[in-house]
């Protein structure tokens, strides 16, 4: 039987164009080669890619009972997440992305914020979080009615009850430093871009701030560096950067952090270590890299795992 993987948070449907390094004048139009869907947010394309790559894989979220919502239900339905949990709330629309990808792989946005700001735990969403094997908090930060005491609280059920936690960012605020603080014990493995983790940390240095997550509580501390790949510490004393896949012919690099936290649980739950996981994360990551949104490239397991093995694509 596959291993359970529970991803809450923000869930978002992102539209995206490519190539695009231009908006067309007054009402002219411009040909593209490519226009796409999918379901993105830190939770929710961490649901998609561990899906798979053979989880079973449930996402906690929130939308609202409008054609983005339909439609993000619509892509994770096909990319057999487990869905019966994604709540839906009147009070915002379902959030949304737009997503002009130039040929360089740079992806500037317009975002409409939605309903997984608000998104609430109910009883059975909390009994499924806390009985995962799995568990991926993504979003810490931005989720309003959660961030703080109650997921703490949350938290401490799952790791008590034995589920290898991670917790993941975006678009860090004033309020992020005090939610990741208040989650920092409970996680296994914090999961920040290295942007993120130095703002939020006051630090200058990818060492300095994974120490300042260490010091805070958690195990361990897995930094996303983008081109220069990653940075593993851990609080029994590792410290190791992790290389990227070479040979990537970058597309786009939007959802590449969040199929990276994927992977790295995929890996896990098939018996690597922290240090192996890493590098089979990078080369999931780096499967992303090659297509149009956060849900590009990645086949399956094998697939990434011989990837991981040559370092090449």
């Amino acid at each position: 039987m596959s291993t359970s993987f529970v991803s809450v948070g923000v869930t978002i449907l992102d539209i995206l164009g490519y190539p695009i390094s231009s908006i067309p004048d007054q009402e002219n139009t411009e040909v593209i080669e490519k226009i796409h869907v999918c379901a993105a947010g830190t939770a929710a394309a961490p649901a998609v890619i561990a899906s798979r790559m053979g989880m079973q894989s449930t996402l906690v979220g929130a939308i609202a009972d409008d054609d983005i919502g339909h439609m993000i239900r619509l892509k994770l339905e096909r990319e057999k997440v487990d869905i019966s949990l994604v709540t839906c709330r009147s009070d915002l629309p379902s959030a949304a992305t737009i997503l002009p990808i130039n040929r360089e792989g740079k992806r500037p946005n317009w975002h409409m914020p939605g309903a997984f700001l608000m998104m609430e735990i109910d009883p059975r969403a909390r009994e499924c979080i806390v009985s995962a094997e799995h568990l991926h908090w993504g979003g810490i930060g931005l989720l309003f009615n959660l961030d703080g005491a109650v997921a703490a609280d949350i938290l401490a059920e799952a790791r008590a009850n034995g589920a290898l936690i991670t917790g993941d960012l975006i678009a860090p605020g004033s309020q992020t430093p005090e939610a990741v603080k208040a989650l920092a014990p409970y996680l296994n493995f914090f999961m920040p871009s290295i942007d993120e983790a130095i703002e939020i940390s006051g630090e200058t240095t990818v060492e300095a701030a994974a120490s300042v997550f260490l010091e805070q509580g958690c195990e361990g501390c897995l930094i996303k560096c983008g081109s220069e790949g990653a940075f593993l510490a851990t609080r029994s004393g590792a410290r190791e950067y992790i290389p990227i896949i070479k040979n990537v012919e970058v597309v786009d690099t939007s959802g590449c952090g969040d199929a990276f936290c994927a992977g790295f649980h995929v890996a896990l739950s098939r018996g690597m270590n922290a240090e192996q996981a890493a590098h089979f994360a990078c080369a999931t990551a780096a499967q992303v890299a090659t297509g149009v949104g956060s849900d590009a490239g990645v086949k399956d397991y094998d697939t990434t795992f011989k990837i991981m093995q040559s370092g090449t694509m």
